[in-house]
């Protein structure tokens, strides 16, 4: 097996108007999607992971590993830890999305190496 592409994906929260926002970032091009609503900072985590999935069975790539820096959200899709209740049809779309595409593990990594959270935070530098 070849080496694993690698796929960002953070999550965030800003006081409404703004609300959740997310990003992915695969082979350096940014995803970003903002205004999503409100909503808590694990349910972005969340929708953050649900987008890099789905952007990675949309565009066919694989083996690939999801990078993020929410280790309850990397815990919970990795099945080392108790999904609340108010995220189980997250999990539950997360693995429908791992189940139809090339092989997914999910890592977790610091908030420093995460690009999509430098991407988040780029857009409200401005």
């Amino acid at each position: 097996m070849g080496a694993r592409v690698k796929v960002f994906f953070d999550g965030g929260l800003r006081p409404l108007p703004g609300g959740m926002e997310t990003a992915v970032v695969i082979a350096g091009q940014p995803f970003v999607a903002r205004g999503l609503g409100a909503g808590t900072s694990m349910e972005a985590e969340w929708l953050a992971l649900i987008d890099a999935a789905r952007r990675v069975v949309a565009q066919g790539l694989g083996p690939v590993v999801l990078l993020g820096d929410a280790a309850a959200v990397v815990a919970q899709a990795n099945g080392r830890a108790k999904v609340p209740a108010a995220h189980e049809e997250h999990l539950a779309t997360f693995l429908a999305l791992k189940a139809a595409g090339m092989p997914m593990r999910v890592r977790h990594i610091g908030r420093s190496q995460n690009l999509a959270g430098i991407a988040l935070a780029a857009g409200h530098a401005r």
